[in-house]
């Protein structure tokens, strides 16, 4: 048996890159770098001019080997996803463990989106995170639509769901399309007679031209509310209904178990997020979620096949191996 013999070349690469992806895509000072990796100032100064200098950063951060972690490789092959994980430590907060994964998040979205594209955008207290922290790329010919309807009995929800519309579309020079319904009709019927009309037919045709649809994950067990469940949407009627249905979340108010079944949940007749089969139809389909308080909608949303990407906190990623 022989002994394994540490490259010290390689340490350095690593800790470099957790340098680099602290200070470039999390907005983190030097000061704040050093005391989470626990080293001093100019060390960290050190390792991101080394990063520069050997291009593990140009633009993006790279990695010289896979560019994949254990833990990343290790979710891909047990739910068929690509994830992004944003280190983040134990001891943060859940609010700031949310601003730190929307904030990387904003970053990584930049790559994904180009001209010519269609953006489908569902609303919800991550995405409100995420449109704050977007980095301009002005493109061409690009649009963003509204993926669900978001008025309730107390607004009309147009102010919430229309900011969040207007960065994103501001951020990458895009028209914005937007859909002005409720979140949830009094009556199946209702949405039935609605969903004929041609100005609802429009909006419904540009979503199923969508190249990337971007959500997060809503749970009425998140640490971080989600705005579904905490802003006028649910009466005690239907908060006792998706109780006794099972329902662990939803993905653009499309409530889902975590066996990710989700067709038969009686409040998503009358729903006016888009059909789960018709999102499993998108090329490109980024879930943006942190926190382990989400984890049973996390797998549920895993489990129905909802998602080509993830972009997650390393607990949260850790949580879904173990």
């Amino acid at each position: 048996m022989t002994d394994t013999i540490r490259d010290p070349h390689a340490d350095k690469t690593r800790d470099a890159l957790a340098a680099a992806h602290l200070y470039y895509l999390q907005d983190l000072t030097m000061d704040a770098i050093a005391s989470e990796l626990n080293t001093s100032r100019s060390s960290v100064s050190r390792l991101l001019s080394f990063a520069r200098s050997t291009g593990l950063v140009d633009i993006q951060i790279k990695s010289p080997l896979s560019g994949i972690t254990h833990l990343q490789n290790e979710i891909q092959n047990r739910y068929t996803v690509t994830a992004h994980i944003v280190p983040v430590p134990d001891h943060a907060s859940e609010v700031d463990r949310l601003e730190r994964v929307a904030l990387s998040a904003a970053r990584i979205l930049g790559s994904f989106i180009d001209s010519n594209m269609t953006m489908g955008i569902a609303w919800g207290s991550t995405m409100t995170a995420m449109s704050r922290h977007l980095v301009s790329k002005p493109i061409h010919n690009a649009q963003i639509v509204q993926l669900n309807g978001a008025a309730n009995t107390r607004t009309t929800g147009i102010v919430y769901a229309s900011e969040i519309l207007r960065r994103f579309g501001d951020a990458y020079s895009a028209y914005v399309q937007y859909f002005p319904v409720p979140a949830f009709f009094d009556d199946p019927a209702t949405k039935r007679a609605l969903w004929r009309e041609r100005s609802t037919r429009y909006v419904l045709g540009v979503q199923a031209t969508m190249d990337i649809a971007l959500f997060g994950i809503g749970s009425p067990d998140a640490d971080v509310p989600s705005h579904v469940y905490t802003s006028g949407y649910l009466d005690d009627d239907d908060v006792r209904l998706l109780r006794e249905e099972n329902v662990v979340g939803d993905v653009a108010t499309i409530f889902l178990r975590e066996d990710g079944s989700w067709r038969d949940i009686s409040l998503n007749a009358r729903a006016t997020g888009p059909d789960l089969d018709t999102l499993r139809q998108v090329a490109r389909r980024v879930c943006v979620s942190s926190g382990t308080s989400k984890l049973l909608a996390l797998k549920g949303a895993l489990a129905a096949g909802l998602m080509t990407d993830i972009i997650i906190d390393e607990s949260t990623a850790r949580a879904l191996l173990d």
